[in-house]
């Protein structure tokens, strides 16, 4: 059992890091599935379902932003993986992660004798890293959209919290919303 593991949103300044891990069928692999950021959000939603419905196991977790502003966007990034594995039914044997650091299983966590390979630009290279990053960009776009009509005018639903001008005017304007990551320049004045 090899499952691929990703997160989406260490860059935004608002809203959380959202990782997935994904099991995917011996063999499985669809042109639909790609690096989620070569994917238009049509084209990652069709991926999304894609996935979802041929997986063995599949699940999605994150970090919240105070975890991120308390703890750092690496580990918070690194605990939101580590949530998406934990929560995988059945357990994997074996991780591919993108990116270039092992995710540290917690202190006598069940899986901390999986054997990991981080794979840099994963998720253009390993078909279950690709799957999981899909997993991962699609469920935190839509938790923006939600936090969009939650804390309005911020254009959470267009810039999915990432520092565009409009974001930073909003932020001028309205102040940080209880998302924002205080922590991350931009966010607060000064």
């Amino acid at each position: 059992m090899v499952a691929g593991v990703d997160e989406a949103g260490r860059g935004p300044l608002a809203g959380p890091v959202v990782a997935a891990a994904v099991i995917l069928p011996p063999g499985f692999h669809r042109p639909a599935i790609r690096d989620s950021k070569a994917l238009s959000p049509k084209a990652r939603e069709k991926a999304f379902f894609l996935i979802t419905s041929h997986a063995l196991a599949f699940a999605v977790a994150h970090s919240t932003p105070e975890e991120i502003d308390r703890i750092n966007i690496l580990q918070a990034s690194l605990l939101a993986m580590r949530r998406a594995v934990e929560k995988l039914a059945p357990v994997p044997d074996f991780l591919y992660i993108d990116g270039n650091i092992s995710i540290p299983p917690a202190e006598g966590g069940p899986w901390g004798a999986i054997h990991q390979e981080p794979i840099v630009s994963g998720d253009s290279l390993c078909v279950p890293v690709m799957a999981a990053s899909i997993l991962a960009k699609v469920t935190r776009d839509r938790l923006m959209i939600e936090y969009d009509r939650v804390y309005p005018g911020y254009g959470f639903a267009s810039h999915k919290g990432y520092p565009t001008r409009g974001h930073l005017a909003a932020l001028r304007m309205l102040g940080p919303s209880p998302i924002h990551r205080k922590t991350f320049r931009g966010v607060l004045p000064g």
